[in-house]
């Protein structure tokens, strides 16, 4: 007899074991290669929490960094720390042990917090693409549009934004019926990878799924897209090739970030959806990409190409022992 989400899943040796638990198996084809895995696992995470870290510190600690594009930054290093919070302890876990089980309600709210956490990342993506475009286009205005009120009104949007995207989801995996195999080869709880294992219909699951992705990566490309535009548009009309590199520089960063991010999910959800020729576990590899990549990198992008967070890293760290360090331009 079919049962519903909350009373599945089993060890993938012992069916019996214990019916509330999942199962994640990793990267499938690639179980002897897991401890290898966990290296770049492990750097990439550390690379994570000290980098996203230092940002939040350095701009927190420095008042010449209270600025729109830094509390924007900020922000996106909040989300990235929380999202691989909700994934490598597992992931680690599952590469190191083989330790994949994971109850029903531990998988659901997994599964809750990664996408959500995705959806709230773009959102800010989006906003930093707007202050770019302010900054640029309106910059006599930039003060007054991009007060700390609207600031702080854009942070709870994209709260808001990514967890009601992300409500219907729990709702929708609990109607299933699972009668299939309870093991997921993933390793985490990914919606489409769990819908796949249910028995009876998953159309709504599969419809909310793209509709979700189209509604945050579909809208926030084409409107950051359309921001480039207007700031390249704005760009050109400028007679001083001096002033036109200037300003295409500040952008730098940011576009760094956006292919950082995007790419690695454009991969990941065409290859879901339209790769049934793609082995398995370059999916899953994919997938991982989107998760840990980004989070690891962006700190470095922004530390790398932005001399006012360069210069206050370096201050930051040197304060205590009373050095003077000059940052090279």
């Amino acid at each position: 007899m079919p049962r519903t989400f909350v009373q599945t899943m089993e060890s993938p040796n012992d069916t019996n074991l214990d019916p509330s638990v999942f199962f994640l198996l990793g990267v499938p084809g690639l179980e002897q290669f897991h401890l290898w895995l966990s290296l770049p696992v492990c750097c990439l995470s550390t690379a994570t929490v000290v980098g996203n870290i230092t940002i939040l510190v350095v701009v927190a600690t420095e008042p010449a960094l209270h600025k729109p594009v830094y509390l924007f930054l900020c922000m996106l290093s909040t989300i990235d720390l929380a999202a691989s919070f909700s994934t490598v302890p597992k992931l680690l876990a599952i590469l190191w042990c083989a330790a994949g089980h994971i109850s029903a309600s531990a998988c659901l709210a997994q599964m809750f917090f990664i996408h959500a956490f995705c959806m709230m990342e773009s959102t800010v993506l989006l906003a930093m693409a707007f202050d770019r475009y302010v900054a640029i286009c309106h910059p006599l205005r930039y003060a007054t549009i991009l007060t700390d009120t609207i600031i702080a009104r854009i942070g709870v949007v994209a709260m808001v934004r990514g967890s009601m995207l992300m409500l219907p989801c729990p709702f929708l995996i609990g109607r299933l019926s699972f009668c299939q195999s309870h093991v997921i080869p993933h390793t985490y709880c990914e919606h489409m990878a769990v819908v796949k294992l249910a028995c009876g219909d998953t159309r709504p699951n599969r419809v909310y799924g793209l509709t979700a992705a189209l509604l945050v990566i579909g809208v926030d490309l084409f409107c950051i897209g359309l921001s480039y535009v207007f700031i390249a548009r704005s760009v050109l009309r400028l007679s001083s090739h001096e002033a036109r590199s200037k300003a295409l520089g500040t952008c730098g960063s940011h576009v760094c970030v956006i292919l950082i991010s995007y790419t690695p999910a454009l991969f990941s959800f065409f290859t879901h959806r339209f790769g049934h020729h793609v082995p398995l576990h370059i999916h899953i590899l994919l997938a991982n990409v989107y998760l840990l990549f980004p989070p690891a990198l962006n700190p470095i992008v922004y530390g790398v190409k932005t001399k006012e967070i360069r210069e206050k890293v370096v201050r930051v760290f040197q304060r205590g022992q009373g050095i003077g360090v000059k940052v090279p331009e």
